[in-house]
């Protein structure tokens, strides 16, 4: 669902040859803070995939307890791997079940704001009700999804402006400290990417 999906991916697939590893021997008698000292003098990623089988089933249910949805569940949780993967290195982790825990229930959390903020989005832009568009044949999740895909495609001045406008609810004067666009320039930025983000939409609903 990112850029860095097809990482995700490979990093998935690793774990995985990590835990089929892992099911070979026995690795109970070794604490948490034992396998984080392991991985990281050793710099061996077969001990972070011990520790990440243990909390496998907890991050998941904790990511469709927040998301609802088996398949952004498992992403979530493959987003938790790598973070774990990058900060693990760097920073001392005392808990690390309680440290996966949180990672996952605010990347959980960032996820909800992400979409309760496109929905928002959509309603300012009166996407629903606009009568060349018709989402009557798209679940709210495809519909979010061709919305988010044509911001990206707006020229960088548009899509700057409605993002710091509509996602951001940030005032004109604000976009203008932030950006160093006019008044002028901003209302027009604004305008022309809410016309171009339902032409945009709108093209890729007759292409699905």
């Amino acid at each position: 669902m990112h850029s860095s999906y097809g990482f995700l991916q490979i990093l998935h697939l690793s774990i995985n040859a990590y835990f089929n590893s892992v099911q070979k021997e026995n690795y109970t008698n070794i604490s948490d803070q034992e396998l984080l000292e392991k991985f990281k003098r050793d710099q061996d990623n077969l001990w972070l995939g011990i520790l990440l089988q243990r909390y496998t089933l907890l991050l998941l249910g904790v990511c469709m307890k927040y998301l609802k949805d088996e398949e952004l569940a498992k992403d979530a949780v493959q987003q938790v791997f790598l973070k774990a993967i990058t900060e693990l290195q760097k920073y001392s982790v005392e808990y690390p079940k309680s440290w996966l825990y949180t990672i996952a229930r605010n990347h959980c959390f960032m996820q909800l704001r992400d979409k309760t903020q496109l929905i928002s989005i959509s309603d300012k832009l009166n996407l629903r009700d606009d009568s060349i568009l018709d989402f009557t044949a798209f679940d709210k999740e495809q519909s979010l999804t061709l919305l988010e895909n044509s911001i990206k495609e707006l020229n960088t001045a548009q899509k700057t402006c409605v993002t710091l406008f509509y996602l951001q609810k940030k005032s004109y004067s604000e976009i203008m400290d932030s950006t160093g666009f006019s008044l002028l320039q901003v209302k027009s930025y604004i305008q022309n990417g809410k016309r171009n983000l339902k032409l945009l939409v709108a093209q890729k609903m007759s292409q699905s």
